[in-house]
This record gives structure tokens, C-alpha cells and sequence, in this order.
């Protein structure tokens, strides 16, 4: 099974990195997942179908709301993931990572489990080996960086404590 998802994602790689994808994905995409979410109850993602795919819940810098984004994640061993903040290519940074770095307590759901999390930026030491992580998940992900013309913001997500839980 893991032989045939990775000739897929070669296959589909690629063409997430075409003019129409990079213009369709933000307008398509998140709404898609929304009304996937409220279907199976957070279980499914449409991007999860390919790659390991989770829901961000940060505050908002500005705003203090909680929000939520849908984004692909990199495993990072001991329960970690990595996140990166290409937004298809675009040359701004995508809001979520301005709400990482204002608040970097946040939460994440991914199959329907909602867990409490501390965001790190990763600096310029580990951001070759955190890339390397990415591009061996999903290949020429990083070509999203050069197309941007900006250095993409990768956040590690390191599993918390839940406060909510009993220790009983």
C-alpha cells in the first residue's frame, strides 16, 4: 500500500504545482474541507487521502478568535509534526502562521482527536533536515518556497499535556 500512495503522490505532485492549481487550491480546497469535516465528524480530510493531513486551531493574532486551517503535516517522530506555511506559492505568509508566532499554544485535530500543542519556529539550524522530512513525505514540496519569493515559515507542533483530561 505505501508503495502504491507514493507512486501517486509522484504522480500528483507535480500538478499541485501548476499555475491552476496554485489559483483554484485557496478558493476550492478549504470549503471542500469544510463540508468533509462536517460530514464524518473532523475524521476525513480530502487532503489526508494523500498525505498525513491535520486541522490547526490557533488564536488569531489581530482578533483573538480561534481559527481553523486545514494543512498537511510531516511527521516528526515522539508524536511531532512539522508544518510549513507555503499557501500555494503565494507571496504573502498565510494568516495562520502570524497566529503561531503571536500565540504558539494552539491545537490540533487529525482523525477526528483533538489535542493541545506548542508551535516552534524552526530556525535556520533545522530547517535542511525539517525540508527534507517534507520533500520525502510529498516530492518537490519545497519548490512551493521558491516560487513564493519569500522564506516559508515551518513550525514545529509539539503534543501538550491535556489539560482537559483526568490523570485517573
Amino acid at each position: 500500500m505505501a508503495t502504491v500512495l507514493q507512486v501517486v503522490r509522484s504522480v500528483i505532485a507535480p500538478l499541485t504545482r501548476t499555475r491552476l492549481f496554485r489559483a483554484a487550491g485557496p478558493v476550492l480546497l478549504p470549503p471542500v474541507e469544510r463540508v468533509l469535516a462536517w460530514a464524518t465528524d473532523g475524521r476525513v480530510q480530502l487532503s489526508g487521502l494523500l498525505v498525513p493531513s491535520l486541522v490547526l486551531h490557533s488564536t488569531g493574532a489581530r482578533t483573538g478568535l480561534e481559527r481553523d486551517t486545514y494543512l498537511m503535516y510531516t511527521p516528526d517522530g515522539r508524536g511531532r509534526a512539522i508544518v510549513a506555511g507555503t499557501s500555494f506559492a503565494q507571496e504573502r505568509h498565510p494568516a495562520w502562521t502570524y497566529n503561531l508566532l503571536a500565540h504558539p499554544d494552539a491545537a490540533i485535530t487529525v482523525r477526528g482527536r483533538r489535542m493541545p500543542v506548542r508551535a516552534t519556529r524552526i530556525g535556520a539550524d533545522g530547517r535542511e533536515e525539517a525540508w527534507a522530512r517534507i520533500e520525502a513525505q510529498w516530492p518537490g514540496y519545497r519548490a512551493y518556497e521558491r516560487d513564493s519569493g519569500r522564506e516559508v515559515r515551518l513550525f514545529r507542533l509539539q503534543p501538550l499535556p491535556d489539560p482537559h483530561r483526568s490523570s485517573m
